[in-house]
C-alpha cells in the first residue's frame, strides 16, 4: 500500500499563475468571457486580480484560429507577455496630457499593426501596401522588427528626442492629430535633433489607409492588451490620463471595421479610468464583459486540474469519478470537526473570498497548492498508509495553508495593488474583525460623517465589507494582518464563527 507522501507528489495543481502554467491550456475553463471575446461579443474584458484574464488570453491566442468565426481574424498581442510591461517607459517621462497621450496610443497602434502588415505580405505586394509603407516611412515609425517591444520603443525614442530640447525656456508643441510637432525656437543638441524627413501624419489618414489595405487581403486585425494594471503601478499622474486616452482611442478605432481593440483590465483600475466622468461610457459598457466565477465553475477548475495528474487519478481510481466525488477523496468532510461547523468546501469559499464577495480562481489554487505542500511536510515528520475513507490531506494542512495564503494576499494584493491605501490598512492590524461606524472614526482619525467617505476605498478593494450596520473585515485578510474575530465595539460579548 502506498504512503500518502508518495501520493501527494503524483498531484499537480499547477500554478495560480497563468504566464507560468504549462499545462494551463489542458484545463483550461471555457468560460462566458471567452466565448463572448470568441464569438466577438466584447472588446473589454474586466475582472478582478486573479480571476483569470491573463489566462483567457494565453488560451486564445492559441485557440482563436480553431474558431470558425475567426477564419479572417489574426490576433496581435499589443504587450510584451514576460518582463516589465514596455508601457512602463510611459511612466519615467514627463507627464502628457490626455489629448497626447491618444496621439501616442494611436501612434503605436497604427505602427504595429502596419509593420506587421507589411513584414507579412512584403511593402510591394498591393498599391495600398506601397502606400502604407510609404506613410509609415515619412511618419518615422516604419520598422523591420513589427514585436510590440521594438514599435513602442521606436515610439518612445521619437517622444524622448522631442521631449528634451538643449534650451529649456521653450518648450514643444504636441498635436493629437499626429506625431510631436517641434516649436521653431526650441534649441536641440547634436544627437537630439529630429529628422528632417519626418512629416506630420493625421490619424485618420493612417488608420483609413490601413483598413482598407486589409480589406484588401480580407483580414481583420485585434490587437490585444493586457496586464494594463502593471503598465504604470506607482505613477498615479501617468496611469489614469493614459488609460483614459487608451479607452479613448478604442472608441474613436471602432470607426475602423477590419482594426479592433481588445482590451483585458482589471476592475478597480476601470473605475479609476471612468471616474471622473467619461463621454460615451455607455458604448464601452455596451462591449464590456466581466469575469464571473460559481463556485461550481471553481469546483470544476479544481477536479479538472487534479484529472490530469494521470498517475494519481489511476492510483486513487478516480479516473471517472465526479468533481464533488474528486473533491471529497481528498479533503476531510469538515476543516474543523463538530456540529454547526461549516463543510470543508464552504470553509473555503469563505476564507477565498474578499469583501466585494469576488472567489479568484487564484485564491483556491493557492488555498490547494499550499494545503498540499504542508501535508507533505506532516507525512515527513508523522508518515501514513493510502487508506480508504482518510483524507489525504487533513483539516490541519487546510488551516495552515489560509494562514499562508492571508499572509500572501496582505502583501500581494493589499499592499502591492493599493499601496496608498496601506497606512490606513495597517491602523487595522492586531485588532478585532468587526466595526461600528463609531469604531471606525476613533480607529481612522475621522469624524463619523467623515469616516464613511474615508472607508470608501477600502469597500471598492474588497478589504471591507458592510453587514447590516457594520463593516468586516473578511477572513481571506485576518490572518495577515493579526486581526481576531469578535466586535471592536464591544468590550465583551459571545464571539460567534463567522
Amino acid at each position: 500500500m502506498a504512503g500518502m507522501k508518495a501520493l501527494l507528489t503524483q498531484l499537480n495543481i499547477g500554478n495560480s499563475v497563468a504566464e507560468f502554467d504549462e499545462a494551463l491550456d489542458r484545463y483550461f475553463i471555457e468560460t462566458e468571457a471567452f466565448r463572448g471575446l470568441s464569438a466577438n461579443q466584447a472588446d473589454i474584458i474586466a475582472g478582478d486580480k486573479g480571476t483569470g484574464k491573463t489566462a483567457l488570453y494565453k488560451v486564445f491566442t492559441k485557440r482563436y484560429t480553431a474558431v470558425p468565426e475567426l477564419k479572417q481574424v489574426e490576433v496581435l498581442p499589443g504587450f510584451n507577455p514576460v518582463g516589465n510591461p514596455v508601457f512602463q517607459r510611459l511612466a519615467h517621462m514627463e507627464p502628457l496630457s490626455e489629448g497626447q497621450y491618444i496621439t501616442v496610443w494611436k501612434s503605436y497602434f497604427l505602427s504595429l499593426v502596419g509593420n506587421w502588415l507589411l513584414e507579412l505580405y512584403g511593402s510591394q505586394g498591393t498599391t495600398d501596401m506601397r502606400l502604407l509603407d510609404a506613410l509609415l516611412q515619412r511618419a518615422g515609425l516604419r520598422s523591420q522588427d513589427d514585436s510590440a517591444e521594438t514599435i513602442f520603443s521606436k515610439i518612445v525614442s521619437v517622444l524622448s528626442r522631442f521631449a528634451k530640447p538643449k534650451s529649456a525656456q521653450m518648450g514643444f508643441t504636441f498635436s493629437e492629430a499626429g506625431i510631436p510637432i517641434v516649436t521653431p525656437k526650441v534649441e536641440f543638441g547634436p544627437d537630439e535633433r529630429p529628422p528632417e524627413n519626418q512629416e506630420l501624419i493625421a490619424h485618420e489618414e493612417g488608420f483609413s489607409l490601413l483598413n482598407r489595405t486589409l480589406e484588401g487581403v480580407d483580414l481583420t486585425v485585434w490587437v490585444v492588451l493586457d496586464r494594463l494594471d502593471e503598465a504604470f503601478q506607482g505613477f498615479p499622474n501617468v496611469e489614469t490620463p493614459a488609460l483614459r486616452a487608451l479607452f479613448r482611442t478604442y472608441l474613436d478605432l471602432l470607426a475602423y471595421s477590419r482594426i479592433r481593440l481588445k482590451l483585458f483590465v482589471r476592475n478597480d483600475v476601470f473605475r479609476k479610468v471612468v471616474q471622473a466622468g467619461f463621454v460615451n461610457l455607455t458604448h464601452i459598457n455596451a462591449r464590456k464583459m466581466e469575469i464571473v466565477w460559481e463556485e461550481d465553475d471553481l469546483l470544476n477548475l479544481f477536479a479538472r486540474r487534479v484529472r490530469d495528474s494521470a498517475q494519481f487519478v489511476a492510483v486513487t481510481g478516480l479516473a471517472k469519478a465526479g468533481d464533488k466525488e474528486i473533491f471529497d477523496r481528498i479533503f476531510p468532510d469538515q476543516v474543523v470537526p463538530g456540529g454547526g461547523r461549516p463543510k470543508t468546501w464552504n470553509w473555503m469559499m469563505s476564507r477565498i473570498r474578499d469583501g466585494n464577495g469576488i472567489k479568484p480562481p487564484r485564491n483556491l489554487i493557492d488555498l490547494i497548492v499550499e494545503a498540499r505542500q504542508a501535508q507533505i511536510r506532516s507525512e515527513d515528520r508523522s508518515p501514513r498508509e493510502q487508506e480508504q475513507g482518510i483524507p489525504i490531506i487533513d483539516g490541519d494542512a487546510i488551516r495552515r495553508a489560509q494562514r499562508a495564503l492571508s499572509e500572501r494576499r496582505v502583501q500581494d494584493t493589499l499592499f502591492a495593488e493599493a499601496a496608498d491605501l496601506a497606512p490606513m490598512i495597517e491602523k487595522f492590524r492586531d485588532g478585532k474583525a468587526e466595526h461600528s461606524v463609531k469604531s471606525l472614526s476613533e480607529l481612522l482619525g475621522y469624524t463619523e460623517h467623515g469616516v464613511r467617505t474615508a472607508i470608501k476605498p477600502l469597500l471598492e478593494i474588497g478589504f471591507l465589507e458592510e453587514v447590516g450596520s457594520s463593516f468586516k473585515i473578511p477572513m481571506l485578510y485576518r490572518d495577515g494582518l493579526g486581526i481576531t474575530q469578535g466586535k471592536a465595539f464591544e468590550a465583551a460579548g459571545t464571539v460567534e464563527e463567522d
